[in-house]
């Protein structure tokens, strides 16, 4: 497993896609926390806290997961790879979870340079440090079991077809459905507790709660229910594989 984790982050490293999505995501952070005015601007909002990182980043993990994915499994298809892979003496669980792993790296490389944004909402408090460090640990760790999530969506979309642009699309979707698609299901209910009901089936509930500091196992089991179910789905269209 560990090799196939290495193979996957020097293929990212080795080329410009790891260091332009790692720039993209801090790019479009730094400039809607810091530069564009506007409702996410951390001068504009009026609070020393990073809430507003943690509104966005999930917003832009949507899109930029599936990029990291899309040609886990869909390269290795259309260049004829996929199963020299598996008839060597790796389980197929073991290929999986390397890559999985791998495209969950190159996320937290993302992630560990935004931890500069703590140091500078402490600094921009009316009293230094007055901020509630265990809201902030809550968001990451919630970051990171949402991050989870969609790299196993995204690696089961990229095991679906040699076409990468095919794999980015529906990845995304299925991302953006699992994080907002049931709060705007909910909308379509009269009962409140309907409401509740469908909007626990969604991952932004699941993620607001650890963020608030919150730490339920019902949200840890859910991140990890989802993950499992769809690394399950792809460990099953890996075995349909003729070796």
């Amino acid at each position: 497993m560990f090799a196939i984790f290495k193979r996957e982050v020097l293929s990212f490293f080795t080329s410009p896609i790891g260091y332009l999505i790692i720039g993209l995501f801090l790019l479009l952070n730094g400039l809607f926390l810091w530069v564009f005015k506007g409702e996410y601007n951390v001068f504009d909002y009026g609070f020393a806290d990073l809430g507003n990182f943690f509104l966005l980043a999930p917003w832009i993990f949507i899109f930029l997961v599936p990029a990291i994915t899309m040609k886990s499994f869909s390269e290795e298809r259309k260049s004829g790879t996929l199963e020299l892979l598996l008839i060597k003496p790796l389980s197929v669980w073991k290929l999986l979870l390397g890559k999985f792993f791998g495209a969950m790296f190159l996320c937290v490389m993302a992630i560990l340079p935004t931890l500069v944004y703590v140091v500078a909402i402490s600094k921009l408090g009316m009293v230094e440090g007055n901020y509630d460090i265990g809201v902030v640990l809550g968001s990451y760790f919630g970051l990171l079991f949402l991050i989870a999530t969609y790299t196993a969506i995204g690696i089961f979309t990229s095991n679906l077809s040699e076409n990468q642009i095919f794999a980015f699309i529906l990845g995304t979707v299925l991302c953006f459905v699992l994080y907002n698609g049931f709060d705007s299901l909910a909308t379509l209910f009269s009962s409140g507790e309907t409401q509740q009901n469908v909007i626990n089936l969604g991952a932004k509930a699941h993620f607001d709660s650890i963020a608030r500091g919150v730490l339920d196992t019902r949200d840890f089991i859910y991140f990890i229910s989802i993950s499992a179910l769809f690394l399950f789905l792809t460990h099953r269209r890996l075995k349909q594989v003729p070796k």
